[in-house]
């Protein structure tokens, strides 16, 4: 067991990212070692660190992204795999679009798959006319957080859904890519967004069932 330590991380940030750590490796004991946990979570607190508008929940947030980069490394080794379809949305900002399919499919297909989302170059908060569009819907998206996807979260996916990154999208052989071509709600007015949040839904729903993913009632 190790400890984080590191001189230019804030206290109360070090001292959430050391509870974290010892949280994953009780979750991954037996599959990754101390050292390459708090590697992760480390990185994933830089890649996310003095981007985001409020860091107050930065080294949690950092927790979550290691938590699935840990997962989707655990399933392109071999080391975990439990049969369930893993889907990654992809856009720009990982601020509107690809958080309202994250919220669709997380409210539709429950924990029978699991899915991700990620940005070519995120923004600094969720979009918050897209937050309130799909708190309409009665779903809550207020909590997630713009991130970058990385090599071992598009690897571990089965379907890579994009939405708007071009070529900017990573692009591994074998893998099943799905293009939506959905406009960018940045900027728009709630009343812009709900019918770009409605598009999104039916896409959503579509794939879950060409997944054979039974949606949850």
């Amino acid at each position: 067991m190790t400890t984080v330590q590191r001189d230019d991380i804030p206290t109360v940030h070090l001292l959430t990212l050391r509870s974290s750590s010892l949280l994953l490796q009780k979750n991954f004991e037996g599959v990754f070692s101390a050292d390459t946990i708090e590697r992760f979570l480390i990185t994933s607190y830089d890649e996310i660190s003095g981007r985001l508008t409020n860091d107050e929940y930065l080294a949690l947030f950092a927790e979550r992204f290691a938590r699935e980069r840990l997962t989707a490394l655990a399933r392109v080794e071999g080391k975990d795999d439990d049969g369930r379809p893993i889907v990654l949305f992809l856009c720009t900002h990982n601020a509107g679009r690809s958080q309202m399919a994250l919220g669709f499919f997380k409210a539709y297909a429950g924990d029978r798959a699991i899915a991700w989302s990620g940005g070519s170059e995120p923004g600094i908060s969720v979009n918050p006319a897209a937050v309130a569009a799909m708190a309409d819907k009665g779903i809550d998206i207020s909590q997630e957080f713009p991130k970058p996807w990385t090599d071992e979260i598009v690897r571990a996916a089965d379907v890579v859904v994009t939405m708007g990154c071009g070529d900017a999208c990573p692009i591994f052989p074998g893998k099943r890519y799905v293009d939506w071509p959905v406009p960018d709600p940045a900027g728009m007015e709630v009343s812009d967004v709900r019918p770009i949040r409605d598009e999104v839904e039916k896409r959503v729903r579509t794939l879950i069932a060409e997944l054979d993913v039974p949606e949850r009632s």
